[in-house]
């Protein structure tokens, strides 16, 4: 259990990482790819659509139910008309490049408290499972 103080402590410092990440050069394109996929009626709802279609097959299909041939096209249809309108196609950039980012910050903090110190790239290359694991990849 954190004491007052190291949690403040934590949380300052991680109000700063929150700082340099919003400070970097990217995040603004990232910020007006949004804003604009939001303010864009007809964009948001073509992606509404499409993935409510999709839901509704990922869910037909986990029941063991046949999809037709007509489902699928529709669904594929509306995917290509939603991947060619570019306000949607910054929206989901921005949406894996935010992905990313979330993912690396998830990753090195879950690394260092997993190794009790700050972890170095070389923590990160795949076939290690990290100090004291024994399975000897």
């Amino acid at each position: 259990m954190l004491t007052e103080t190291e949690e403040n402590a934590v949380v300052e410092k991680t109000r700063e990482l929150c700082g340099t990440i919003l400070a970097q050069p990217n995040m603004g394109s990232i910020r007006q790819r949004i804003d604009a996929f939001l303010a864009d009626d007809q964009a948001r709802g073509q992606y509404e659509s499409v993935m409510t279609k999709g839901q509704m097959l990922n869910e037909k299909q986990q029941r063991s139910l046949p999809l037709s041939g007509e489902e699928i096209s529709d669904f594929e249809q509306q995917r290509e008309a939603l991947l060619k309108n570019p306000v949607a196609r910054g929206f989901l950039d921005a949406q894996e490049a935010m992905h990313q980012i979330q993912d690396s910050v998830h990753k090195y903090v879950s690394k260092a408290l997993e190794l009790g110190r700050v972890p170095e790239p070389e923590d990160f290359e795949s076939g290690s499972c990290g100090h004291g694991c024994g399975c000897h990849h």
